[in-house]
């Protein structure tokens, strides 16, 4: 028989395993974060008492001292008007184009536009045709 020591057994429980709470929450999602709540027109203080929570928490998130809880996050990113989305990997670079014509054309709200057309599909006054 083999005996092992508590404190054996916990390191090889740990052995090969990341910690999953990252230190800070990424740079562009931070950033993402401030610019959304400055286009609403708040101050940190303002969002704080929003989420009823206190200011310097606000701050820290957005600094990268507090990496805020996932109710906490999408809290705050529903209360800017945003959302979490899950992408698979391969498809980010597609939505991350989509979101990028929609942010360039905010010029023409109000104006429907297709997220996408195939080349020469400009005219939609066409009735479809069924192919065969």
């Amino acid at each position: 028989m083999m005996y092992y020591m508590v404190s054996d057994m916990k390191a090889d429980a740990t052995k090969g395993i990341k910690p999953l709470r990252q230190k800070a929450l990424p740079a562009d999602i931070r950033r993402a974060l401030k610019q959304a709540r400055k286009k609403r027109g708040w101050s940190q203080r303002d969002l704080a008492r929003h989420l009823g929570i206190a200011q310097r928490h606000v701050s820290g998130i957005e600094s990268g001292k507090i990496v805020p809880r996932y109710d906490t996050l999408l809290e705050l990113v529903r209360m800017l008007d945003h959302d979490l989305i899950m992408v698979p990997r391969a498809l980010v670079p597609v939505v991350q184009s989509l979101v990028r014509d929609f942010v360039k054309d905010q010029s023409g709200e109000g104006v429907e536009h297709p997220l996408y057309a195939a080349d020469g599909d400009e005219d939609t006054t066409q009735e479809p045709r069924d192919e065969v």
